[in-house]
């Protein structure tokens, strides 16, 4: 999936609950402040709903309408109905970003596909380590020392600013690979 995007994916993941959503309302801003325009992709295995109802585009979904898109000088959404059964692919939901306005795509969950991962961890939760069986994970961000040797960086949960400073490192090194070699 990666490699097919001109601009570059890293996911986070971790057990429910762990703060996901958290960090990255917080990386994001870091992020931002370093120069780097982010879009967020957050998968949900939830049922949810964005219309407010009562409202026009509200209204407009129940009556059948299978896309809904809402403009306006300060944003635009789309809502798009599911059959409630097909998980989207994350292939198509990158597809559906304006890729010139970003820098970096943020992916929260999609666990299995395979692109470049921060497993976010809390040793005192009591879970075990995504990245000790998943290839594709680069970093491990904690608030305590996971308490094994790990061939992978381990950055301070609670510190945006380190990941951030992670992040875009790793995007350097991922650019000056993607160009291939020196020419």
């Amino acid at each position: 999936m990666p490699d097919t995007s001109p601009v570059p994916l890293l996911g986070f993941v971790a057990f429910s609950g762990t703060g996901k959503t958290t960090l990255l309302t917080r990386l994001i801003p870091a992020l931002d402040v370093r120069g780097v325009r982010c879009a967020a992709i957050k998968h949900s295995h939830h049922d949810f709903d964005i219309d407010i109802p009562g409202k026009d585009s509200h209204r407009l979904r129940e009556a059948g309408a299978r896309q809904v898109l809402l403009a306006s000088p300060h944003r635009v959404s789309l809502v798009e109905e599911g059959d409630g059964r097909t998980e989207p692919r994350l292939r198509e939901l990158v597809g559906r970003l304006d890729l010139s306005a970003i820098d970096l795509i943020l992916v929260e969950g999609f666990r299995q596909e395979r692109l470049p991962k921060i497993e976010v961890h809390r040793p005192e939760r009591g879970t075990a380590l995504l990245c000790l069986e998943d290839d594709d994970i680069v970093a491990l961000a904690s608030d305590l020392d996971p308490g094994q040797r790990l061939d992978i960086p381990l950055l301070p949960l609670n510190e945006p600013d380190a990941i951030a400073e992670f992040i875009v490192g790793w995007m350097q090194t991922a650019a000056t690979a993607a160009s291939g070699p020196d020419r």
